[in-house]
């Protein structure tokens, strides 16, 4: 498929037969164990354990195709859609962040649908990791302020390379405007 996808001048095709080649076969692999495992006598107990652990598999394969579909989709299209073709440096500074968090995403909702999958109570699970966060978000508070106020200044962009600013008794011009810390000079 890939040298009638190359021909296309639609980036969109690339995009969608690479994020599931290794899927695909993956999944053409795991049906090969199942048929193999079915067609063979092998006692209830262990069909049961071999079933279940077939559904979480399958529920991390299309998790893992959804999650290669969006990483390609978000680096081909970064600066493509409805926003000017841009090689602003915060622009550039912005895209590994959101490509994580959309995989983070992905993959945690790919993780509660297997563990749903096979009879774990996500309700429960969802309390303890509240819970868990609470104590987490209260240990890690200047942290998460800190990651925070760089995500607001990556995308609100009050200042840019270059600007003037002035930051209580300090004055300078900024010379690097990172995801940690901001630069001046």
């Amino acid at each position: 498929i890939q040298p009638f996808t190359k021909k296309t001048a639609n980036r969109l095709d690339d995009t969608l037969v690479e994020a599931l080649e290794s899927p695909l076969l993956f999944a053409i692999s795991l049906i090969g164990m199942w048929i193999s495992i079915h067609n063979l006598s092998y006692p209830e107990q262990y069909i049961k354990i071999i079933d279940t652990a077939y559904r979480i598999l399958i529920t991390l394969n299309a998790t893992w195709f959804f999650a290669r579909l969006a990483s390609g989709l978000i680096s081909v299209y970064w600066t493509g859609i409805g926003r000017a073709k841009s090689n602003d440096k915060q622009d550039q500074r912005m895209m590994p962040i959101l490509n994580r968090t959309v995989i983070i995403t992905i993959w945690t909702m790919g993780v509660f649908t297997a563990l749903s999958n096979v009879g774990v109570n996500i309700s429960a699970l969802l309390g303890t990791l509240g819970i868990g966060g609470i104590a987490f978000a209260l240990a890690a508070q200047d942290t998460i302020k800190n990651v925070f106020a760089a995500f607001t200044i990556l995308t609100d962009k009050p200042f840019s390379i270059g600007d003037t600013i002035r930051v209580d008794s300090y004055e300078g011009t900024v010379i690097d405007v990172g995801i940690r810390s901001t630069k001046i000079r």
